[in-house]
């Protein structure tokens, strides 16, 4: 929908709830016309059933509203003396209806003085999990959002295992997009695994004022674009439409920004023809092909020495001595090259000029692969490209699909002869509506990113990566060894080894236990 369309459908639902309530306000003691003054009318509400009015904020939260309004409808129904559970299941059921029968059709009194406590512990319990909900989907949404690494795409700076705290505030928070979800969940309800949102209806997309932008080299979480699988990484049930916030988030590296001329040479990443520098917690890393010189050179051995992941399934031997490893950085390979039962030690590079069609623009007709790719252009918001063939394959996605069907328009670009139409008109130019970036992993040879699926727009950016809360390692042996004790509470960003803060949240956590103690038993005497 767009932002019209919401505007009339608001209009529409004072309209409603105009006359379901306005015998209601005089009733209790208000003037029939206050039913009908959008956001006065909520604050009047808030009055009549002697609640906050900071709750009127709360309907116009996304998400935290679709909590709310079942909790007003039976608020205003108990400020009437209709308190049976028959009463509370009518008013759900009949999605609030169930106040147009009580305003018309019922001779109620307005109970001034309500008594708000929950008359039994289970509506003490309800009570205090429904606003513990409201509060956790409000941080969970809009300030931080817990997130884990599924793959190694990001091997050595973030790993297998890592749960992360990932920051909604520091590029803006999106707000959501889908007005009807299960909330605290992404795109899937756990155990029942059913589909946790309604694809309609859709608010427009907005964003909250960031601190900061995002920069290059950044790790960014995003949605992922391409997305179609009804749940996240099920690649066996393909084809489902999602939109933009339901997607499975994925976290990668900003290498390209709005504006930035990109290509790869040999597997590293160029920007504007200079060589792309790396914050020094990255580690770049390729596959190589070997030859070995005797048994001992092994897959313990390697494991052991150069902590090649038995999960990553990087380590290949044949029977002529030759040998194949994955997610190697440039100074294990340098040591691994030194070993004793090593011959020969290549990088893996695909030649510059083989073509690989499952690599961006995928339509096969360009020479490019993982190892040499481009050059492309960052597309910037407000710049003007030229429209050719070549630039046909590279923005033709964002023209029908992200600035158009995403966005609720119907954008069909095509070609008559040499000539690029839009909508059926020719056109020789297009200027971008939104800024996009180009995402990629730091295991260079075992990463699905921008180089499969092109851009990232910024509407599909979720946050940044902030905190190291927990990392769990499963091919460990013992419980106390699958705990990477390092790496808890350590940070994301910065320069130098990460370190971990943990020990010295353990004695503030103490403290605090320790304080509480004290202030209980003085209390007490």
């Amino acid at each position: 929908m767009i932002l019209t369309e919401w505007f009339i459908f608001f209009l529409i639902l004072q309209v409603i709830h105009f006359l379901g309530t306005w015998k209601l306000y005089v009733k209790a003691g208000r003037k029939s016309w206050e039913a009908i003054v959008p956001v006065y009318n909520a604050v009047i509400l808030m009055k009549i059933i002697n609640r906050p009015w900071w709750w009127v904020i709360l309907l116009f939260i996304p998400v935290i509203n679709v909590i709310m309004l079942p909790v007003i409808w039976v608020e205003t129904i108990r400020s009437f003396g209709r308190n049976s559970t028959q009463d509370t299941v009518l008013v759900l059921v009949t999605l609030g209806f169930y106040i147009f029968y009580i305003n018309y059709l019922q001779d109620v009194s307005y109970i001034e003085n309500r008594d708000l406590k929950p008359k039994t512990a289970t509506g003490e319990w309800i009570s205090s999990i429904l606003f513990a909900v409201v509060a956790a989907t409000i941080v969970h949404t809009y300030f931080m959002q817990p997130y884990t690494i599924p793959t190694g795409s990001l091997e050595r700076t973030l790993l297998v295992g890592d749960f992360l705290f990932v920051s909604k505030f520091h590029y803006g928070a999106r707000t959501p997009m889908t007005a009807v979800s299960f909330p605290m969940v992404h795109d899937t309800i756990p155990l029942v695994r059913t589909k946790s949102y309604m694809t309609k209806p859709q608010y427009p997309y907005f964003r909250l004022p960031g601190f900061q932008k995002i920069k290059r080299n950044d790790i960014v979480v995003f949605s992922w674009p391409v997305d179609t699988v009804s749940k996240f990484r099920d690649q066996s049930n393909l084809g489902h439409y999602k939109p933009i916030d339901k997607k499975s988030n994925y976290v990668k590296r900003c290498v390209g920004v709005p504006g930035d001329s990109l290509s790869v040479v040999d597997g590293y990443v160029h920007i504007n023809g200079k060589k792309n520098p790396l914050p020094d917690r990255a580690q770049l890393q390729f596959s190589y092909s070997g030859m070995s010189k005797g048994e001992g050179f092994n897959r313990q051995n390697l494991y052991n020495r150069y902590k090649i992941k038995p999960d990553q399934r990087s380590f290949t031997r044949y029977n002529n001595g030759a040998f194949s490893i994955g997610a190697l950085t440039n100074e294990n390979a340098k040591k691994l090259k030194n070993h004793h039962n090593v011959a020969s030690l290549e990088r893996n590079i695909i030649p510059k000029g083989r073509r690989d069609p499952n690599i961006f623009p995928n339509n096969g007709k360009v020479h490019w692969n993982s190892d040499n790719f481009g050059a492309i252009y960052i597309p910037e918001e407000g710049k003007t490209v030229k429209m050719d063939l070549k630039s046909f394959s590279l923005y033709r996605r964002i023209i029908e699909v992200y600035e158009g069907s995403e966005l609720g328009i119907n954008n069909k670009l095509s070609v008559n002869g040499t000539q690029i139409l839009l909508n059926g008109k020719p056109i020789d130019s297009y200027t971008f509506k939104q800024d996009y970036y180009w995402m990629m992993g730091d295991n260079r040879h075992d990463s699905e990113d921008s180089r499969a699926w092109g851009y990232v727009p910024a509407n599909h950016i979720v946050g940044k990566p902030v905190f190291v809360w927990f990392s769990w390692d499963t091919n460990a042996k013992g419980l106390f060894n699958k705990i990477r004790w390092d790496r808890m509470f350590t940070t994301v960003g910065g320069s130098g080894q990460p370190v971990s803060y943990f020990k010295y949240f353990l004695v503030i956590l103490f403290g605090w236990i320790i304080y509480n103690q004290y202030r209980k038993r003085k209390k007490s005497k």
